[in-house]
């Protein structure tokens, strides 16, 4: 049998196009997903656009991981999600939730600031095509030695949920200004505080929801995380924060807030207080251990996660003053 040279081009070309696809095939199959996790989580709806799922009042490892929030804008032209929590594992239930009320594509994951248990479930998300978007400062995490030692330590504290094929993601967009953004009818008010709880942070509002998602510039509920915030500039960012016409508000933790002021008050008066308290012992020269016994925190004792947080963060704070006496 002759076989002509242009019939051996096609089958050529045919046997390509063939490879190619069971290339495409297979890049997609090796996009492992997360390990199954078993965990209570309920999407709760706050206005006609905005859900958030919340996790439990408790320190990082707690109840698997989920003691963060993470929040869903639905339109009716995609998704906007912010955050997303503290595993891939958590993330793909979170998504299984929002699949729940809607079947629209995922179009945008807004960060409010780069700490483990927001950035974990990214992955899920940019595998899906979303756009990441991130305050300016996240390089400044994401960048240390710290990030790397933090995602090896969940690997071993949350395994299997944080495991050898968690990654770090990178924003492809980074917000360092006031933003708007808009989705099928819905506009977000980005706002850029800077460097607050963490090394940036940023606060979402959704409107015509007038729904205001805070990150962790404020903790509902439970004492607050400093751990190596500047808590002077998060005072500010806090007392500055606009929140007229706000009628419910999303804390990083804890639950949503129909009087968005009270969930403002109670950051507020823990971290002025717990300054006010270390900055007098820095002035007088006390010891940190003898100046945390000697003060009266009974007012906050019976807030979750005190006994696991408080007096790290008293300290944490004690040195940030003597570094901001030193400075001033």
């Amino acid at each position: 049998m002759i076989t002509s040279s242009s019939s051996v081009a096609t089958l050529f070309r045919r046997s390509l196009i063939l490879i190619l696809l069971m290339a495409s095939v297979a890049a997609t199959l090796a996009v492992a997903k997360p390990e199954p996790i078993d965990i209570e989580m309920s999407l709760k709806r706050v206005s006609e656009h905005v859900y958030y799922v919340q996790g439990m009042a408790g320190i990082a490892t707690d109840n698997k991981g989920f003691i963060s929030n993470a929040a869903a804008i639905v339109t009716d032209q995609g998704v906007i999600l912010v955050d997303t929590l503290g595993s891939p594992s958590l993330a793909q239930r979170f998504l299984e939730e929002v699949r729940s009320v809607t079947d629209q594509p995922i179009k945008m994951v807004i960060v409010t600031h780069y700490h483990a248990d927001h950035i974990y479930g990214l992955q899920v998300f940019e595998d899906l095509g979303a756009e990441i978007i991130a305050p300016g400062g996240f390089q400044d995490y994401l960048d240390s030695p710290a990030a790397g030692d933090r995602l090896d330590e969940r690997r071993l504290s949350l395994s299997p949920w944080v495991n050898q094929e968690t990654r770090l993601v990178r924003p492809d967009r980074v917000i360092v200004e006031q933003t708007e953004l808009s989705l099928g009818g819905v506009t977000l008010d980005i706002r850029y505080l800077g460097p607050a709880h963490s090394d940036g942070d940023l606060a979402v509002l959704v409107r015509p929801d007038q729904v205001l998602i805070s990150g962790d510039i404020i903790f509902e509920g439970r004492v607050p995380f400093t751990g190596s915030a500047d808590t002077r500039r998060w005072l500010e960012a806090l007392e500055s924060l606009d929140q007229v016409g706000v009628k419910a508000l999303i804390p990083g933790h804890g639950p949503a807030a129909r009087e968005p002021a009270e969930a403002v008050s109670s950051t507020l008066e823990y971290l002025r207080f717990t300054r006010s308290v270390m900055a007098e012992a820095v002035e007088e020269m006390t010891p940190f251990a003898e100046a945390y016994e000697a003060a009266d925190w009974s007012r906050f004792e019976r807030l979750p996660a005190f006994a696991a947080t408080h007096r790290r963060n008293a300290y944490g704070i004690y040195l940030s003053l003597e570094q901001e006496m030193l400075g001033d």
